[in-house]
């Protein structure tokens, strides 16, 4: 009994204290607001303020603070420490509240069956369709006595003249012709020598001409055999010349061929027979098409790219070899890397000539080569299963030899994501075509997924960064660790990072934009390491982390810088991939720099692996060892020399 009065009391207080709540709201005046109530009356905060009592920040987890304010790693604004963080459903898995999915940002989206569209832009140059070339040589000796052709680029239409020759041999291969024809007309003899003169070049009615004359004739008139342009005269009036010897080179331009330079990325998704638009600077707003006839299977080793040649239509001579075009794929990824083409279904192709196709098997028009199926050519029709798997490309971090994702794990009480390792195939646009790893209405991270990496790592779980986990969280020492290596030098113990192979870092690209407003950061960097000034280190990467906006794989990696505790933590292995990385972007852009550049190398870092830096003057200051072995390295060349 007295029990249950004390629940009737305890009821009471509870009502009455909301009560009083609910009225304080209209009793306090208005202009004080809830700030001011909540101010007054600390323990009327409500459950999730309660929580607040620790603070973090989303790019390095690690930072606990009690009380709001700025991340003394990177600057940036601290947020509420998420308490209901779980991990106890899998080594990859992390369980969240429905708040701290909120305060993450996390954002996922299905992974689906669709055919992915690619403009594949190309550069390159018109040039002859080398199967309208024809040279013209002499056939018998012969003297030129007149030119009808005088200079190059004169158009001729076919079996109109070029030359008038005078020649002895031919005079009396037209003698044994009309010798031939008065004894015997049908005879063997009569047709060699009918065939001796039409081996000689000349035309059917020219012989026809000799033999109603009766007569033969001093000089012959050389007809063009094809309609075209003369590209090349090798003879001039009254020259003597052998039997052999190259006259004229005329080439039929009604065809050309544009080769264009393809990059190796691009060639998954160009296919032969398939369609090219193209411009050129002559005829700006027009444009001009063309199959794709050949596909180099070598690559030009110095420009790293692939020849496709295009059979372009030229009826009306708008174009012109030697014209600059700008070409334009547009292709439709299916499965299997194959590119989806309904209007191929069921369609045979002209393995030499892509413009002959038929319905069904036979012989091309054109060579008589046998015609061979669309499905071989790489193409497929429009039936579903045919379409690939999809996910967008935010959603997948990056190494040097791996793909991760994450994962929503469906019905479950609190979000839980899962960390999984994925085949990438090709990439189209903000798009990647999966080949192992997932299955359809899956769904991905597509926002957050570093944060959650980060958060994995922190309780030494496998990771992109850590993919065997274990071992302490980014930022603190704890003696000896995974990851970490002993060595001695000159008597000093030193600890160092162990880089294993390139899954300790993401995989970077730095523009030369990027690179050059970087650069002022990286040299202080590198002077500061090799100072072994800690301090000085952070300076020059908060600074360079505002020129990077906190976005992106470099702002990544030099928040891995920040979160080290020592100058080892930072040398290996993210100095040295932030090093070869903006080496790289030099290399191939050296008019961005303005200063100085000097490549410098040390054959002993990274566990006598070698590594290379940037300094912008001498002597050689070595960021990987500091003063334990300042000059230790070598100049391997001069970058910029400005």
């Amino acid at each position: 009994m007295k029990f249950k009065n004390i629940l009737i009391i305890c009821g009471s207080i509870v009502v009455a204290l909301i009560l009083g709540i609910g009225l304080g709201r209209y009793v306090l005046p208005s202009h004080a607001g809830n700030t001011t109530l909540h101010e007054s009356h600390p323990a009327q905060l409500g459950n999730e303020s309660m929580k607040a009592k620790i603070w973090t920040c989303s790019m390095h987890p690690q930072i606990r603070q009690p009380e709001a304010g700025n991340c003394p790693i990177c600057g940036m604004d601290l947020i509420p420490l998420d308490n209901d963080v779980s991990s106890d459903d899998g080594p990859r898995t992390l369980v969240m509240s429905e708040a701290g999915k909120a305060l993450a940002e996390i954002q996922t989206s299905p992974v689906e069956r669709r055919f992915l569209d690619a403009e594949i832009r190309l550069v390159g140059q018109l040039e002859y369709d080398e199967t309208k070339v024809k040279s013209i040589t002499a056939r018998f000796p012969a003297r030129i006595d007149d030119l009808f052709v005088n200079f190059i680029g004169v158009p001729v239409k076919k079996g109109e003249h070029l030359g008038k020759v005078y020649s002895p041999d031919l005079l009396t291969a037209q003698k044994e012709l009309l010798t031939a024809i008065k004894y015997d007309p049908n005879s063997s003899t009569t047709q060699s020598a009918r065939r001796k003169l039409s081996l000689w070049d000349l035309l059917p009615e020219q012989i026809d001409q000799i033999i109603e004359n009766g007569a033969a004739k001093d000089h012959f008139i050389l007809r063009s055999p094809i309609g075209g342009i003369v590209v090349s005269k090798n003879v001039k009036e009254g020259d003597y010349v052998k039997t052999g010897e190259s006259l004229f080179k005329i080439v039929d331009l009604s065809r050309l061929w544009l080769y264009l330079d393809a990059y190796e990325s691009d060639l998954t998704w160009l296919r032969y027979g398939q369609k090219v638009t193209f411009s050129v600077e002559a005829y700006p707003g027009k444009s001009f098409e063309g199959l794709i006839a050949f596909i180099n299977p070598e690559f030009n080793r110095k420009n790293r790219t692939v020849s496709v040649r295009v059979n372009v239509p030229n009826e009306n001579g708008l174009l012109k070899p030697g014209m600059f075009a700008r070409g334009l794929v547009q292709s439709r990824m299916a499965a299997g890397s194959r590119v989806f083409a309904p209007q191929f279904a069921g369609k045979w192709i002209s393995p030499m000539h892509p413009e002959i196709v038929k319905d069904s098997p036979g012989k091309c028009d054109v060579c008589n080569m046998d015609l061979v199926s669309a499905e071989e050519l790489g193409y497929v029709d429009g039936i579903e299963k045919n379409s690939p798997l999809v996910i967008p490309a935010s959603s997948v971090l990056r190494t040097g030899k791996r793909a991760v994702v994450y994962v929503e794990i469906p019905n479950k009480e609190r979000p839980t994501y899962e960390g999984r390792e994925i085949k990438l195939g090709s990439r189209a646009g903000d798009f990647y075509i999966i080949e192992e790893g997932l299955i359809e209405s899956e769904r991905v991270v597509t926002k957050g997924a570093f944060k959650i990496d980060s958060a994995l790592q922190i309780q030494a779980k496998p990771s992109m960064m850590n993919p065997k986990g274990g071992g302490p969280a980014p930022g603190h020492k704890h003696g000896s660790m995974s990851g970490m290596k002993k060595m001695k030098i000159n008597g000093v113990e030193e600890t160092e990072n162990r880089r294993h192979g390139d899954e300790q870092i993401s995989e970077i690209r730095i523009t030369p934009v990027l690179a050059k407003e970087l650069m002022p950061g990286y040299l202080l960097l590198q002077n500061a390491l090799a100072s072994d000034d800690i301090e000085a280190a952070r300076t020059s990467l908060k600074a360079m982390i505002e020129v990077t906006g906190h976005s992106g794989s470099v702002s990544k990696l030099i928040h891995s810088m920040l979160a080290g505790e020592s100058l080892e933590s930072i040398r290996l292995p993210y100095f040295e991939a932030f090093s070869e990385a903006m080496i790289e972007t030099v290399r191939v852009n050296p008019s961005y720099f303005d200063e100085k550049l000097l490549l410098m190398y040390c054959p002993m870092a990274n566990d006598n692996q070698g590594a290379n830096w940037l300094q912008s003057k001498e002597p050689l200051q070595n960021p990987y060892f500091g003063a334990v072995m300042l000059k230790c390295g070598e100049i391997k060349s001069k970058l910029v020399s400005k």
